[in-house]
């Protein structure tokens, strides 16, 4: 085989809780990971020495500070393929919170793993991910998971209740290093819709969708929305349009609004798309 095709799927965090920050600068997370429908796809082909890389659909570097780059980079020094060439057809928002660039790097170690025989274990794939980027670790495995530490040490969960999801990007990126910075310096108050791990975990066990929409939360909202009060316009103008709930990704500036169906989303959509382009109807897998 020469080529091969990889979906790389987004991500949403049904509860993100922060609990301290760790000696290495980095912030020990409780969070339940979950992937959506929305996706990049990569196609992989050999190439007789080296790493290129192609983009698609949005403008990204193609070298050292690319996430797929580094992550084909590190199998190269480690296994010692030949060369890889890889274009990537971008769909899921870039700086979103919806784990797009870790996803792509994700979906390059599976797919190099698979094109050159390299017999790594999904074990192994998860390690290596944790080189690359904290949330690689989850875009290998994908499905849902709780994450604990920087959000790499996993435990796989079964599946929730399906969500349509309405995700609201505005035009603006935001920095997950400047929000936690923030959050040490700024510490946030109170957070008027806290994250309920241990229900939403209860929900997943008993399959029951209210009580999963109730629980949903993240702890970095309260300071991105500070950042960029826009986070919480969209947030009201979601709910306002229909959904059931609506919270943060990951550290924003991206909203997820549940709605009740696929015909429901379709619909607050294309009320908000009249002031956000990047407004996309997906779901969870």
């Amino acid at each position: 085989m020469d080529a091969l095709k990889v979906r790389a799927y987004g991500k949403i965090n049904l509860t993100l809780k922060v609990l301290d920050r760790r000696p290495d600068g980095y912030h020990n997370l409780s969070t339940i990971f979950q992937s959506i429908a929305l996706q990049d796809t990569l196609e992989l082909n050999r190439e007789a020495e080296g790493i290129a890389i192609e983009v698609k659909g949005a403008s990204l570097p193609t070298g050292k500070d690319n996430l797929i780059y580094r992550a084909a980079a590190l199998l190269k020094r480690r296994y010692g393929f030949s060369g890889i060439r890889i274009i990537l057809t971008k769909k899921i928002p870039i700086a979103a919170g919806l784990g797009g660039g870790s996803s792509d790097a994700a979906a390059t170690l599976v797919g190099i793993n698979y094109l050159f025989n390299l017999g790594l274990t999904p074990g192994q794939l998860v390690r290596l991910g944790a080189e690359v980027g904290a949330d690689v670790p989850f875009c290998v495995l994908g499905g849902t998971a709780l994450g604990r530490g920087r959000g790499d040490e996993l435990s796989l969960l079964p599946s929730p209740p399906r969500l349509w999801l309405v995700l609201v990007k505005p035009s603006f990126g935001v920095s997950t290093a400047a929000v936690y910075r923030h959050w040490d310096t700024d510490p946030p108050g109170e957070n008027p819709e806290p994250p309920n791990e241990g229900r939403i975990l209860e929900a997943i066990k008993a399959g029951d969708r209210k009580l999963l929409i109730d629980s949903l939360g993240n702890d970095l909202e309260t300071i991105t929305c500070r950042l960029y009060p826009e986070v919480k316009d969209i947030k009201l103008k979601l709910m306002e349009a229909g959904a059931e709930r609506a919270v943060m990704c990951g550290s924003g500036p991206t909203v997820f609004g549940v709605a009740p169906d696929k015909e429901t989303a379709q619909q607050i959509a294309a009320r908000l798309r009249r002031i956000y382009p990047q407004t996309i109807v997906t779901c969870t897998l």
